[in-house]
């Protein structure tokens, strides 16, 4: 296998047949570069001379919050892992978020190698397969639950009516933590739904009706294991929020830092339309197109004109993108480098997780 997930003996023909997709990508990233030069060109000296001016003590309060962005997700890692039954310390958690935030931010399909990473680490603390699994679909679910709470919020600001919408968000967050722990809890339910689906899946397919059955009576027995509780299923939720929030406040630093004064409903609109952009794996990190949304975000929604919104772009990407990154791959360096010998295994038992 090539080091870009290809076998290494496949046919030159099929190599040929998709080598133009690579020079469309590189095309349409070249024409976003020069596109936002372009944009950006009269602005630039301006966005420079107000990053010569930044306030420092608002930008180490940008760096501060980032950090407690990145523990409120090792605590929601922590959190369900406790409840599935392993218990973890919260440094190895944290250390795990930051080298798989490296590779999701800096790699090509960087979000299939952070999630196999992490899925391995899991493995090594003691989880079984289904809560290794379990825990970064959650985690997943719950995280984009906190984004969908701030772009509401957002709205609800810009409309003076965040009364219904916001309560109506907290809900569907509520929502969320109530189902996980009641499946986690009547693990039996969730398989009578799965054996519905697998045996319409199987008659589709043209399968023995009884085809997967034993592999759902596995992933019965293994999600007996979890049990999140009504004190886990609060803390998630409220680290989950300190994550989201966090993040949020890092943005809004970042524009103090330069001299803005952004609205805080604009605030929260440009942050989830930059999160939600860039969960879109065109580029590593979600560079240029990212920035261009958070550009554009905070000067039509949060008031900023765009010299102050470029050098805030630019701060808070330089917190969240490139000192996370670079803070990632110091820990990965220190940590994670050196190959185990379950790696392999661990690898396959990933893929069959993901094809369940």
């Amino acid at each position: 296998m090539t080091a870009d997930g290809d076998l290494a003996g496949a046919p030159a023909g099929r190599r040929r047949r998709f080598r133009w997709v690579k020079w469309v990508l590189g095309a349409v990233i070249l024409a976003l570069l020069v596109g936002e030069g372009l944009y950006l060109w009269p602005r630039l000296h301006e966005s420079w001379r107000t990053l010569t001016e930044i306030h420092w003590g608002w930008l180490f309060l940008c760096i501060v919050l980032q950090a407690m962005s990145m523990s409120g997700f090792g605590r929601v890692q922590k959190q369900l892992l406790h409840a599935g039954g392993v218990d973890v310390s919260q440094g190895k958690s944290v250390s795990v978020v930051y080298g798989a935030t490296a590779m999701s931010l800096t790699l090509p399909a960087g979000q299939v190698f952070s999630t196999a990473f992490t899925y391995r680490q899991t493995r090594r603390w003691g989880a079984s397969p289904i809560v290794a699994s379990w825990q970064l679909v959650f985690s997943g679910v719950v995280a984009a639950a906190g984004l969908a709470l701030i772009g509401i919020t957002g709205a609800a600001l810009v409309g003076q009516g965040i009364g219904f919408k916001f309560v109506g968000s907290l809900v569907v967050l509520g929502l969320v933590l109530f189902i996980g722990n009641y499946l986690a809890r009547h693990p039996g339910m969730l398989e009578s739904i799965l054996r519905r689906v697998l045996a319409l899946i199987n008659r589709l397919r043209k399968k023995p009706a009884d085809h997967g059955i034993a592999k759902l009576a596995e992933i019965r027995a293994q999600l007996e294991s979890v049990e999140l509780g009504k004190k886990d299923g609060a803390l998630v939720g409220v680290w989950a929020l300190v994550h989201r929030f966090a993040d949020v406040a890092c943005l809004g630093a970042a524009c103090f830092a330069v001299g803005a004064d952004p609205k805080l409903s604009g605030l929260l609109i440009a942050f989830a339309a930059g999160k939600a952009v860039g969960s879109i794996p065109f580029a590593p990190g979600g560079i240029v197109y990212v920035d261009a949304t958070l550009i554009y975000g905070l000067t039509a929604g949060a008031g900023l004109p765009a010299a102050q919104a470029v050098a805030a772009a630019f701060v808070y990407r330089l917190v969240s993108f490139i000192l996370v990154a670079v803070v990632g791959w110091i820990v990965f360096a220190f940590l994670f480098r050196t190959p185990q010998a379950d790696d392999h295994e661990y690898e396959q038992e990933f893929k069959q997780q993901r094809r369940i």
